[in-house]
């Protein structure tokens, strides 16, 4: 494989059109890159997505939905959060 590519580019040199199929080998390598980069990241948005949405549903099922961990007091108080200020001090 090595020799046909060898080959090639000394042919194309003897031609004079070496700029030209470089030129073309570095757009086509470029296209094949930048394709992989974006359907791998767009493969991640996607498993992020399928994750969220699968815990979502989990917390809906489960019962305790959003700061479902921070209730206190009866169950017919609404969902406390914890204090964002320490008055101890």
């Amino acid at each position: 494989m090595g020799w046909f590519l060898l080959i090639l580019v000394l042919l194309a040199a003897a031609f004079g059109i070496l700029g030209a199929v470089l030129k073309a080998v570095v757009f086509v390598v470029l296209t094949l890159v930048l394709t992989v980069v974006v359907l791998s990241m767009l493969a991640w948005w996607l498993v992020k997505r399928q994750a969220r949405r699968f815990v979502r549903e989990f917390d809906a099922r489960s019962g305790e939905g959003r700061g479902g961990r921070y209730r206190r007091g009866s169950p017919g108080e609404g969902p406390e959060l914890p204090r964002t200020h320490d008055d101890r001090y």
